[in-house]
C-alpha cells in the first residue's frame, strides 16, 4: 500500500482527498516533481529539492515545508511502502480559493508510487516516438499542465509508439517527460533551450564528460534522424534508446554501443547509491 503526506498528515493514498475549490483543479495552478530511490535512498535528493524549490519560486507558490522536514517525510514514505525501491511525487498547488482565483494557502502532497520500469526488450530495441510540433509553456519547470500529452495518448497508441517528441520549426526540444540526446561520432549532443533540465540528464552529462565531447545546443530534427545513436533520459527510463521517429529508423534501430556504455556507467553509479 502506498501513502500520501498531505499538509502535515500521512494517510493511505486511497484515503487522501482534495477539495473541488483547489486552484490546481480550477486554474491549473500547480507544479510537481518526481524522483526514484535506489537501495531505499532518494536519488540525487539535493538536486531534486533545489529544482522543486526553484519551480515554486518561479510560480510564486509559497513552499510550506523545509528541506529537512521533506527529507524526513520522504524516508518515512519509502519505509511505509515496504518496497526495495519506489517513486516519490511532490505536488504543490495554489490551494483552496472560494472565489476560484485568490490563493491563500497552498496544498502540498508527497506521494509514494510504484516504479513503472522499462522492459529489457525496450532497452535492447529502443522505443518508437511520434513527432509533434509544440513547445511546452514554461518548460524550465515541472508544471502539472500535461494536456498536450493527454490529448495525444490515442495517437501514440495508434502508432504503436511509446511517447511523443516535441519540436518547433525543425528544432528538437524534448519528449513529453524526458530529455533527448544524440551521438554523432564521438560527440554527444543535447538540446539546451525550451527544455526541462532533467536531473537524469545532468547525471548523464557528468558521466559522459570523461569519455566524449559534449555539445549543449540547438538540435535540428534532421540531425536527429541522421544521428549514429539517439536516446532519452528520465528518472524511470534511465538511458533509453529511441529507435524510431514516425517512419524513420534511428541509430540502426537498436541500442548503440555508446548508449550502452553510458547505461552501464549509470547502472554502476546507482548500484552503490
Amino acid at each position: 500500500m502506498h501513502h500520501c503526506y498531505f499538509n502535515g498528515k500521512i494517510l493511505s493514498a486511497q484515503e487522501t482527498a482534495i477539495g473541488i475549490t483547489d486552484l490546481g483543479l480550477l486554474r491549473g495552478y500547480g507544479l510537481f516533481d518526481y524522483f526514484v530511490t535506489y537501495n531505499g535512498k532518494p536519488f540525487q535528493w539535493d538536486w531534486y529539492w533545489q529544482r522543486f524549490e526553484n519551480s515554486a519560486k518561479f510560480l510564486r507558490l509559497p513552499n510550506p515545508i523545509s528541506k529537512k522536514e521533506a527529507y524526513k517525510v520522504v524516508n518515512q514514505l519509502v519505509k511505509m511502502s515496504n518496497l526495495p525501491n519506489c517513486g516519490i511525487r511532490f505536488v504543490l498547488t495554489g490551494g483552496y480559493a472560494d472565489d476560484s482565483i485568490t490563493m491563500t494557502k497552498p496544498n502540498l502532497f508527497i506521494i509514494s508510487e510504484d516504479i513503472h520500469a522499462v522492459s529489457p526488450a525496450e532497452y535492447e530495441n529502443g522505443i518508437k516516438v511520434i513527432g509533434y510540433e509544440f513547445v511546452r509553456d514554461l518548460p524550465e519547470l515541472k508544471s502539472t499542465d500535461y494536456k498536450h500529452l493527454m490529448m495525444l495518448k490515442s495517437d501514440i497508441k495508434a502508432a504503436s509508439a511509446s511517447d511523443v517528441l516535441f519540436y518547433k520549426r525543425g528544432v528538437v526540444s524534448e519528449l513529453s517527460r524526458s530529455n533527448v540526446f544524440i551521438f554523432k561520432g564521438e560527440t554527444l549532443i543535447t538540446p539546451n533551450k525550451n527544455i526541462l533540465k532533467g536531473i537524469t540528464r545532468k547525471t548523464v552529462l557528468g558521466i559522459a564528460k570523461k569519455n566524449f565531447k559534449i555539445e549543449q545546443r540547438s538540435l535540428k530534427i534532421n540531425e536527429l534522424v541522421a544521428a549514429d545513436e539517439v536516446f532519452t533520459t528520465s528518472s524511470t527510463k534511465k538511458i533509453l534508446p529511441i529507435s524510431r521517429l514516425d517512419d524513420h529508423i534511428l541509430g540502426g534501430g537498436k541500442m548503440g554501443n555508446k548508449t550502452r556504455f553510458l547505461l552501464d556507467e549509470f547502472n554502476d553509479l546507482v548500484k552503490n547509491w
